[in-house]
């Protein structure tokens, strides 16, 4: 697998900020997973070589990581806590509706491919539960209208 200009430009400047090639794997892992959409078995071994590991010390890393997949999913990933302090504020609900919203359960993706849901334990957001992440951004003291404000905001977005 050859890297993208942006990939090859990013490994390029953290491999100068880090005193190992491999401290740069895990973030290297997500900016090949945003771009691909999965952490591909190329992109293992490429990242494998110019890290100095093994395929096999990158895949455990991979599986280690809940945030690291090897199947694409949904473009819009709604990641809703279900740990004690949102599941007390209401986070099973904010899951149900997302669920239901979307059509799909727990872990898939719309026919559509542009919405995933997953339920996740802990996104350290306690203080303003329940909270979900939407790729990599926050959204706390939800409530199903604002879950269906982000769903709407987004199937806009992407009708442009």
């Amino acid at each position: 697998m050859k890297f993208s200009d942006q990939l090859e430009q990013r490994f390029a400047t953290m491999v100068t900020h880090y005193p190992t090639k491999r401290s740069v794997l895990v973030p290297m892992l997500l900016y090949i997973q945003d771009e691909l959409g999965a952490v591909t078995d190329e992109a293992i071994h490429e990242i494998a070589h110019r890290t100095e590991l093994s395929d096999l010390e990158v895949r455990n890393v991979v599986s280690y990581y809940s945030m690291l997949r090897t199947k694409a999913i949904g473009k819009y990933n709604f990641q809703v806590c279900t740990n004690v302090s949102c599941l007390l504020r209401g986070g099973e609900e904010m899951l149900e509706h997302t669920k239901k919203a979307l059509g799909v359960g727990n872990k898939q993706s719309t026919a559509d491919g542009l919405f995933h849901v997953e339920e996740v334990e802990c996104i350290g957001a306690c203080s303003w539960a329940p909270a979900m992440m939407l790729n990599y951004e926050f959204h706390e003291n939800l409530t199903t209208e604002k879950i269906d404000q982000l769903i709407e905001g987004i199937r806009k977005k992407e009708q442009q």
